[in-house]
């Protein structure tokens, strides 16, 4: 798997008003080299759209794409991988599914990340490291002591995510990511394309 920097998920309830292609475009160009589509409201045919939409943009600028929980949307929709939760199928079966497309997986603990490693996950997310607002079903932060755990015991690429901003991104840098996920900041923000450089500069900054 190749290494990624930002990762941006789409939250389209941070951008009321803009469209959801528009926004993600504007991310793209900014440097953001793996979105996901996630939509945990709405029907099976407006998040296929979506999906469809979503792929034909990051074909175009060549982006990963990843469809979060819909296994079956991500292959109608050719999507490059899948995002599972910790509820969600379990790795094994997905895998069946899937073949050798993308599976990662989020984990909260470090008994998550390494069983998620040990069952064959392309990558794992570690989060969420501060308080977010993102998902209504969200558990408590973990902070950056279970990034520092995962950087030091897991081998799997990782991306850190949850509550990560322009303003405590270096706390997540410096305790071992070096890939990062934001949701809020990117899409919510006023120069979403400008956002994005100024989190590539940081992480750039880090080596």
């Amino acid at each position: 798997m190749q290494t990624f920097r930002l990762y941006a998920i789409t939250g389209e309830q941070f951008h009321p008003g803009r469209d959801l292609i528009e926004v993600m475009e504007e991310a793209i160009l900014g440097g953001v080299d793996i979105i996901q589509l996630r939509d945990k409201s709405g029907n099976k045919q407006e998040i296929l759209r979506k999906a469809h939409a979503l792929r034909e943009l990051t074909r175009k600028h060549g982006v990963t794409f990843i469809v979060n929980d819909h296994i079956d949307i991500a292959l109608e929709a050719d999507a490059d991988g899948i995002h599972l939760g910790q509820d969600d199928l379990p790795l094994a079966e997905a895998r069946k599914l899937v073949g050798n497309k993308i599976i990662g997986i989020s984990t909260h603990a470090i008994h998550e990340a390494l069983q998620a490693e040990k069952d064959g996950a392309d990558y794992i997310g570690v989060g969420p490291v501060y308080a977010t607002k993102s998902k209504v079903d969200v558990v408590d932060p973990v902070g950056v002591g279970y990034v520092r755990e995962v950087a030091a015991q897991v081998r799997l690429p990782f991306v850190a995510i949850g509550g990560i901003k322009l303003h405590n991104v270096e706390e997540v840098l410096e305790a071992g990511a070096t890939w990062i996920c934001a949701i809020s900041e990117i899409v919510g923000s006023d120069d979403v394309r400008g956002t994005c450089e100024t989190f590539i500069s940081k992480l750039e900054k880090r080596g």
